[in-house]
């Protein structure tokens, strides 16, 4: 058991580096949000801008976050294992210019069919107000050679991972970020002198902040040993491999986003606003996924890949089931901070400007929604490598058809009453239904795994974050924040979220969660606490 103890750690300390590293991403990415909330509030303009970057953007996620990124570590992997490093990085070229070309084609394709695309993504009712159209193909335009650098970016950060580094390319999403808020707002405030919307200058920014995403993780590339030579071998069995996984992969890694898709629609028809207070709350939900479910994701692959090349299955058996039980540990208290808490936190972050209190309510009450699927959809994310790790890809392509059918029946059944909740919750169901379906066929496809184990972390879990709910309704009974001011707020939300993680690591420390008392150990014996 010492082996799978080193890698529980392993993963434990890689997830942390990843972990602070997307924090400090995600923190510069509620900042461009706030940027967006100030300026534009919700309403025409950022309404206009949410569709037209949902196209690039959900490419990116299949191509770049998702089927690119899952399929290209598992091969690399197998070929530094077993092929050498001048094989591996032949095919680290190969794969870079092809994914160049293909995905300029591409973008050539959506620049020019963007009106028809954008018209395609909504309802008449989104068409019927003037200019609106126009304006989101022309934002999508801008946008869309952003799909090239991200996509490049993924296979980078694939190869740095895989590499054992970890912060650069967790890092890398920060400098987009970065570079969307600077660039955005300097074009936004430049952009009516030209005669344009100030909302095109952040669609700039977005470009902008894409081509930094990839460019600061070159230098850490060629200190990796890396040496590119240019060629385009479409015969390349490495390059053959990875487009076969990714081919069902397209579908089978990203339902999430191809329900985003199918829901842009379906919000198009609702009340102006909706479709700007559903991309709010997502980046709210989005944070915790990113902490959690990315950052467990990223440090598991390359175990999970390098256990399945060397066919060691008890030792992939034991990584999943840890990676799968910290995740519950992370992603289960989050869930209930955001339901109990989503109205503080929305206030504070984006209640400025533009931005009114019923942006606010509206907001918080798609967080809730969304928050309910947030373990399902970060033990998917640590899931679906698994399939690929085992050549299995046709079960995630399973999974997402469905999950595509449950949303839109969700949706459809509950849209009427429930409005733009409807379209968080069905996706929240959607994906506990996906997670459901996995966990089975994965279960089977392992020849099991230690249920006691994942079963005895979940009670513990569940039992700390009752405890921590508790804490939380009472603190908001005693204290309500609506009734602070904005300084008050922001020192009752920050107690609210301290005692609250502290109740909760103290509660399931008390349980004795193997995964906690672990690091405890860890960190007592580093700085030479106790025996």
């Amino acid at each position: 058991m010492e082996k799978p103890a080193q890698d529980t750690g392993k993963i434990a300390r890689s997830a942390g580096t990843v972990g602070v590293a997307v924090m400090c991403s995600r923190v510069l990415g509620l900042v461009r949000e706030q940027v967006f909330a100030a300026f534009f509030g919700a309403g025409f303009a950022f309404d206009a801008f949410v569709v037209a970057f949902r196209i690039p953007n959900l490419l990116r996620d299949l191509f770049g976050e998702g089927a690119l990124s899952a399929a290209f570590v598992a091969v690399f992997s197998d070929y530094e294992t077993n092929k050498g490093e001048k094989a591996t990085w032949a095919l680290a070229s190969n794969v870079l210019v092809f994914i160049g070309i293909l995905l300029s084609c591409l973008t050539l394709l959506g620049v020019f069919f963007s009106e028809q695309i954008v018209a395609f993504m909504v309802e008449a009712e989104f068409e019927l107000i003037s200019g609106k159209v126009a304006l989101t193909a022309l934002l999508s335009m801008i946008m869309f050679p952003f799909l090239i650098f991200i996509s490049l970016s993924a296979v980078v950060m694939g190869i740095l991972n895989t590499r054992g580094r970890f912060f650069v390319p967790a890092m890398a999403s920060g400098f987009f970020n970065l570079g969307s808020i600077i660039g955005g707002v300097g074009f936004a405030l430049l952009m009516p002198r030209f005669g344009q919307p100030p909302i095109v200058g952040m669609a700039i920014g977005t470009l902008i902040g894409g081509m930094l995403q990839f460019a600061c993780q070159l230098p850490a590339l060629f200190r990796a040993g890396f040496v590119f030579a240019p060629q385009l071998d479409l015969r390349h069995p490495g390059l053959r491999r990875i487009l076969k996984l990714m081919a069902p992969a397209v579908i089978g890694l990203a339902p999430l986003q191809i329900n985003v898709l199918i829901n842009t629609y379906f919000a198009s028809s609702l009340a102006e606003g909706s479709l700007s207070w559903l991309s709010y709350a997502f980046r709210l939900f989005w944070l915790p996924v990113g902490l959690f479910g990315v950052a467990l994701s990223t440090a598991t692959l390359p175990v999970i890949a390098r256990y399945a090349a060397l066919k060691d299955m008890g030792r992939l058996r034991e990584t999943y089931v840890s990676s799968l039980t910290l995740a519950f540990s992370l992603t289960i208290p989050a869930s209930l901070g955001l339901i109990l808490l989503g109205e503080p936190i929305t206030r504070v972050i984006f209640q400025h400007g533009s931005f009114d209190s019923l942006d606010t309510v509206r907001t918080a009450e798609a967080l809730a929604c969304y928050a309910v699927g947030l373990f399902a959809y970060s033990s998917v994310k640590i899931m679906v490598p698994v399939f690929y790790a085992l050549d299995e890809t046709r079960y995630p392509v399973a999974g997402s058809f469905l999950t595509m059918a449950g949303n839109v029946l969700l949706v459809w059944l509950t849209i009427d009453l429930l409005q733009h909740k409807a379209l968080a919750l069905s996706i929240s169901c959607a994906m506990i239904l996906n997670f459901l379906f996995l966990s089975t066929v994965l279960y089977r496809k392992l020849a099991g795994y230690s249920l006691r184990y994942l079963f005895a972390g979940l009670a513990k879990v569940l039992c700390a974050s009752l405890t921590m709910a508790l804490w939380l309704a009472g603190v908001q009974a005693l204290a309500p924040s609506a009734q602070a001011g904005f300084a008050g707020s922001i020192v009752a939300l920050a107690v609210a979220v301290a005692t609250g993680g502290a109740v909760y690591g103290i509660t399931l420390y008390a349980l004795g969660f193997k995964e906690l008392t672990m690091l405890v150990a860890r960190v007592r014996q580093r700085f030479g606490w106790g025996g």
